[in-house]
């Protein structure tokens, strides 16, 4: 004898799933979970034995697969296509975690920058602590970026998977020899701090360590004087610079004025045998 199966209305089988009847019944005309019986009054009637077929729609929905692609399952469902179907999810997921966690350092590097910024005295000079760090560089042949410079950066930035270059920390690099020899203008090359690189061939990297830290605001062509107080203040305290300066920008987002740009300086000091500055 034929057992008898039990059938919900639509009421019943949208709450035992936690959804409304209107998902229900859009779930109908999208063509994936449809009724098991439409009564003579137009009402629909769904069996247990749809539970299955309901909650893996709603699985591959939370998982944010299309419609069109969950019909396609539904009509075709076998282990191998949800392998294929998991495993491209999975990968894209993959990626939006790595873009959620670049956007995380983002705003942690911004909103450092702007609690520095609100507690910022412009005449300190002070020791700081850094940690290794790896630059993707584009050399500089002339004083100023050019056209071609700019887009090599930005090339650079996507092949890190840095959506843009606000993406990163960003700025220019000059020799400490040259700025003993007060070729101010010798710039040795623009960089994006990667932090996470695909591979570390041809990176830049910036040594951990003890760093002078200082700050210069105004316009670009009044800087060399604040790396003459930079270097009057290392040779009193009796601090060896070596390496580059790092420069990069701290507030170009919140300002209307070029005047007011912020340049923030960081050179390494060199330790002293013992580890100790």
């Amino acid at each position: 004898m034929e057992r008898k199966q039990t059938l919900f209305t639509i009421g019943q089988f949208a709450a035992i799933h936690g959804i409304t009847k209107k998902t229900l019944m859009w779930y109908d005309e999208m063509g994936l979970v449809r009724p098991a019986l439409i009564g003579e009054n137009g009402y629909r009637y769904y069996s247990y034995r749809q539970s299955s077929a309901l909650e893996t729609v709603l699985m591959l929905r939370e998982l944010e697969v299309s419609i069109p692609e969950i019909k396609l399952f539904m009509e075709q469902r076998s282990a191998a296509n949800m392998e294929r179907l998991l495993a491209e999810k999975q990968r894209k997921l993959e990626e939006k975690i790595a873009h959620l966690r670049r956007m995380q350092r983002t705003l942690e590097s911004r909103h450092q920058d702007m609690l520095t910024l609100l507690n910022l005295d412009l005449s300190e000079i002070r020791l700081i602590h850094r940690k290794k760090a790896c630059l993707a560089v584009v050399p500089l042949s002339e004083e100023d970026p050019t056209a071609r410079e700019l887009e090599q950066v930005i090339t650079l930035a996507k092949q890190h998977k840095l959506q843009r270059l606000h993406d990163a920390v960003y700025g220019a690099m000059i020799s400490v020899d040259c700025l003993r020899q007060k070729e101010y203008n010798h710039y040795e090359a623009i960089y994006i701090e990667l932090p996470q690189p695909i591979s570390k061939k041809g990176l830049h990297i910036q040594p951990a360590g003890t760093y002078l830290r200082a700050f210069y605001q105004g316009p670009w062509e009044n800087l060399p004087r604040r790396y003459e107080e930079i270097f009057a203040y290392a040779e009193s305290q009796g601090l060896a610079l070596y390496g580059y300066a790092y420069e990069t920008g701290i507030n170009e987002s919140v300002i209307r004025e070029f005047d007011e740009y912020i340049t923030q300086i960081e050179i390494p000091v060199q330790e002293a045998a013992g580890g100790t500055i």
